[in-house]
């Protein structure tokens, strides 16, 4: 019998995954907070969600009508624009164009890196059971 590591430690390693991705545009906003007609940018879970799905339903839909009243499916199951990438608001304008509040960034920054804890724990829980379930225990 195998083991599906995608179904065991699936979850949490797109979880940490996805806190790494964030990390990294997070970091690269605190880094560009000086820099002029800077855009900060954040990867918020929602769009990521949404732009993954719709990769995954970009094929053409295939229904099966049962009855000739049933109107036929074409086209693709989503049809949402943009990518999970987006760009901050700011709170204030400034005078370079800068859209980076570097307090904010370090809050989000902060609260991802707690996130990142977790999933990286949860990762780690799995791995732990994985192995207990191979050493018999």
């Amino acid at each position: 019998m195998s083991i599906n590591f995608e179904k065991a430690v699936g979850s949490a390693e797109r979880a940490l995954m996805y806190r790494s991705q964030r990390a990294e545009v997070l970091s690269n906003n605190i880094v560009n907070a000086d820099t002029p007609n800077f855009k900060a940018r954040d990867l918020t879970f929602s769009n990521l969600l949404a732009d993954q799905s719709k990769r995954a339903t970009a094929t053409q839909l295939s229904l099966k009508t049962t009855n000739l009243q049933h109107i036929a499916g074409n086209g693709s199951a989503t049809e949402m624009d943009g990518g999970a990438l987006l760009y901050r608001t700011p709170n204030q304008p400034s005078l370079d164009q800068n859209t980076v509040d570097q307090q904010v960034e370090i809050a989000k920054y902060a609260e991802n890196e707690i996130h990142f804890e977790t999933a990286f724990t949860r990762l780690n829980g799995a791995f732990k059971g994985l192995i207990k379930v191979l050493r018999g225990e």
